[in-house]
């Protein structure tokens, strides 16, 4: 195994800086040789490509770690039943995928490098199958919108209610939405809001950012009434109940929905650790859902909220880049460490910890780069 993730990780540097030739090839090759599959995919196809290379990625930085290597392509497995893919559809998969490595790659394509890639890629159809196969939870659930509350001018609150049975997940973790009214087979992926409830129902934050077509149309078009598809859940960025250390959350942005919910998670069974949860935002007018987590704080003495504001001069709380905030507060070395919001805040985050000496064990985190 170490040969082989050798070899896949120096092939792909060859081609890392044509991610769109890939993609683009990928995708003709594919829809060129079973023409039906198309009807598989959103018209628009930008974002898809984006998730094509993130998964290719992903599965070449985790080879050589086993268990997150099985664990992420099952759950990439479960997942893309939403696509209606078949076991059929691997084999067209893999042979336009390995094209478009070759093609991109030129005469810097060995044997090699096209023999680890066709071992890696049996492994990965089969780990993906095998999750899809043993996942007794429907492809996706079909939910109604029951509550749709604007905060501000691009951020809404919409709580939705299955139709079928529960939708089993846990607190941190995330589900791709599917809006079938306005924007059909085009999913995109959102954090839950809140730890599971006795009605089922689902909150999500979500923002709408430039010309993304999911976020505008979950913020600006739909209304009460309206059913979206939400596609099972996905991620690991969860409480382990079996710690016993404090815990850290950095949230910037809509990545508060996933820490409002281990909030919510932790607050159903903690009488021992202490949770400090920062709240970035450029301004106060963006520090959209604060007033939850105040209402959670006045009832559990051990959950502090600390709010940052990076470009207001008047906020009268913490003001600066929340990464230089929440490291004056530590140190943060016992902890567990949770972080949520654009990949910029993440990384800055992840430096930060590092150097605050925090075991990478000790940290989980979710970067979002949705529209």
């Amino acid at each position: 195994m170490d040969n082989l993730a050798q070899l896949l990780k120096e092939s792909w540097t060859l081609v890392e800086d044509r991610r769109d030739k890939v993609a683009g090839y990928f995708y003709a090759r594919m829809f060129l040789s079973d023409p039906a599959l198309r009807t598989l995919f959103p018209v628009q196809m930008d974002g898809q490509r984006d998730r094509l290379l993130e998964a290719i990625v992903t599965a070449v930085q985790t080879i050589d770690d086993p268990e997150s290597f099985d664990d992420y392509l099952r759950s990439l497995g479960r997942d893309h039943r939403k696509y209606h893919v078949r076991p059929a559809h691997y084999d067209t998969m893999g042979t336009a995928l390995m094209s478009a490595l070759r093609e991109a790659a030129g005469e810097r394509w060995t044997i090699e490098y096209d023999q680890a890639w066709r071992d890696a890629y049996r492994v990965i159809a089969e780990r993906m199958q095998a999750g899809a196969a043993d996942d007794p939870n429907p492809p996706f659930w079909h939910a109604e919108v029951i509550g749709h509350e604007r905060r501000g001018s691009d951020v809404a609150v919409l709580t939705c209610r299955p139709l079928q049975h529960e939708l089993p997940y846990r607190a941190g973790q995330y589900v791709s939405v599917e809006v079938p009214r306005y924007q059909p087979r085009l999913w995109r992926t959102y954090s839950i809001a809140n730890a599971p409830r006795a009605d089922n129902t689902l909150d999500f934050h979500v923002r709408a950012v430039g010309a993304g077509w999911v976020s505008s149309a979950l913020v600006r078009r739909v209304k009460i009434g309206d059913l979206l598809r939400v596609a099972a859940p996905m991620g690991a960025m969860t409480l382990d109940r079996a710690s016993t250390r404090d815990v850290l959350c950095v949230a910037g942005g809509v990545g508060l929905a996933p820490i409002k919910a281990l909030a919510e998670e932790l607050a159903g069974y903690n009488r021992t650790r202490w949770m400090h949860v920062f709240v970035g935002a450029a301004g106060r007018d963006d520090l959209y859902g604060l007033t939850e987590l105040h209402e959670l704080a006045a009832q559990h003495p051990w959950l502090s909220i600390i709010p940052v504001c990076s470009a207001d001069p008047d906020f009268d709380g913490e003001r600066g880049e929340i990464t230089d905030v929440f490291a004056r507060y530590g140190p943060w070395t016992s902890h567990d460490c949770y972080v949520s919001g654009s990949a910029t805040l993440v990384r800055s985050a992840l430096r930060t910890l590092a150097a605050d000496d925090v075991p990478p064990e000790n940290i989980r985190y979710d970067a979002f780069g949705d529209l």
